[in-house]
């Protein structure tokens, strides 16, 4: 039995299409869609296809180890966005032995510091590169000091001007919030902070791109992350001189998500009496309780959380309850029956789960479907239904 996404596919590329045309208008160029980790629950293949359905000219992966799921379904570029690190020996692995089996010219490589350029700039055969700038998340990229002195160093610029080095961009990853987000000046709103910031490296870029001539010059293009429509139209009229390519994937793949539904199969239906010990580690249960066994367990990403941001009074006061009930040996899990979310029976396994259903409950039988919530970028589903 499974543990199943299903879509329906007119909503959900009718979704993808007019979200693509409403990039384009904004910013004359399509989407690039980001299809890292679990491929949002799709998997990354089927995705690599339906960006190739979509359009798309450019995608955008996690890591070099995701290139060979990717390059099978799509036929345009294909962005890694992990930084190049010449000291990560199997990532250096990978990369070489990507440029084997693959077309090395459609990979672009971010790099996000000066000894990842430098061992590019020595190292053999022609690369395609994004340049990271360091932004308000400070998790990779050059300082403004440190991409200015590169891109005026002499070996640099010759490994560019010979296109040994081919530069087709600065790439910026934003943070999904920032404190004070609105601020006023003069009585009048300002845009969002990650506009300013978008804003302040897009007129370094353009100063410097301006002084380049040749056609091996770096490109006049930001990549972004993370920037609303709003954002991105602010964006593109501020920056009116450089090409903006905006990178999106869970709005882009969840952003419709009634279109999207994940449900478990039941496989077993045991009516027990009060107190029977069940499972690995023989819990006792409830009076006069249903103990359904349904797909889905932690491979799938069933039972799996990541911590909470805790930003709001209320997330802290949900974060404390939920860890009392866990203290207490109890769990809701993310599946629905009857209208509601029912008790998990104790942990998931790796690919089921033991659920408590009380007495005058509706009982499924074997087979049926048990929907459930869950989040879909830690999912993995054992089957993509309704895309054929």
């Amino acid at each position: 039995m499974s543990f199943t996404l299903k879509v329906d596919a007119v909503h959900w590329r009718d979704h993808l299409s007019a979200m693509n045309e409403a990039t384009k208008r904004t910013t004359g160029a399509n989407i690039v869609g980001v299809i890292k980790g679990s491929g949002y629950g799709f998997g990354q293949s089927l995705l690599a296809t339906e960006a190739d359905r979509l359009g798309l000219d450019t995608v955008a992966i996690g890591t070099v180890f995701e290139i060979n799921d990717v390059l099978t379904g799509f036929y345009g570029d294909v962005i890694v966005l992990e930084p190049f690190e010449p000291r990560d020996l199997p990532a250096v692995t990978a990369w070489w032995m990507a440029g084997q089996r693959h077309d090395a010219s459609r990979i672009v490589r971010t790099v996000a510091s000066v000894g990842a350029l430098r061992a590019l700039i020595d190292g053999p055969g022609a690369v395609r590169i994004l340049l990271e700038a360091q932004t308000s998340m400070h998790r990779f990229g050059f300082s403004e000091s440190d991409l200015l002195r590169s891109l005026a160093d002499p070996t640099v610029r010759g490994a560019l001007s010979s296109g040994h080095v081919q530069v087709l961009g600065l790439s910026l990853h934003l943070p999904l919030e920032q404190p004070a987000d609105e601020v006023s000046i003069h009585g009048v709103a300002s845009d969002t902070a990650r506009v300013r910031e978008v804003t302040r490296w897009a007129g370094l870029w353009q100063a410097e791109t301006a002084v380049w001539s040749g056609s091996h010059a770096p490109a006049s293009t930001l990549w972004v992350s993370h920037l609303d429509d709003s954002e991105l139209a602010s964006v593109a009229r501020t920056a009116d001189e450089l090409a903006i390519r905006a990178r999106i994937g869970t709005r882009l793949w969840l952003g419709k998500r009634p279109a999207l539904s994940a449900a478990g199969t039941v496989l077993a239906v045991h009516p027990l009496p009060g107190g029977t010990h069940v499972g690995y580690r023989q819990r006792p249960g409830p009076k006069d309780s249903t103990l359904i066994v349904v797909s889905g367990g932690t491979a799938h990403g069933i039972g799996l959380t990541a911590p909470t941001p805790a930003a709001s009074l209320r997330q802290r006061a949900v974060t404390a309850g939920t860890g009392v009930l866990d203290a207490a040996g109890r769990a809701l899990s993310p599946f629905r029956w009857a209208g509601k979310q029912r008790w998990f029976a104790e942990p998931p396994h790796q690919h089921h789960s033991m659920l408590w259903l009380p007495r005058g409950c509706v009982i499924p039988a074997v087979g049926d479907q048990v929907p459930a919530e869950v989040r879909f970028t830690t999912s993995r589903f054992d089957a993509v239904l309704g895309l054929d």
